[in-house]
């Protein structure tokens, strides 16, 4: 029975520490970052430089109203 039980947390254990070692690789297209990198310094250098960004870029203000839950 203790040998049992032995071998029962020791496939448990084994289990677990092998499941802990999945890695996922997440492929991104090293052209597509860079792209973008290079999107976002220029908007940055154009903002330091006091330039102020295209109107297309600027996010418009909604006139939404935020509807809060009732108070308990």
């Amino acid at each position: 029975m203790k040998s049992t039980l032995s071998l029962l947390a020791l496939s448990i254990s084994l289990t677990a520490v092998l499941t802990a070692c999945v890695t996922i690789n997440i492929y991104f297209p090293a052209a597509a970052a860079e792209k973008a990198a290079d999107k976002i310094i220029d908007e940055v250098w154009q903002l330091k430089d006091g330039v102020a960004m295209p109107a297309s870029k600027v996010p418009e203000k909604t006139t939404e109203k935020v509807i809060e839950p009732p108070a308990k």
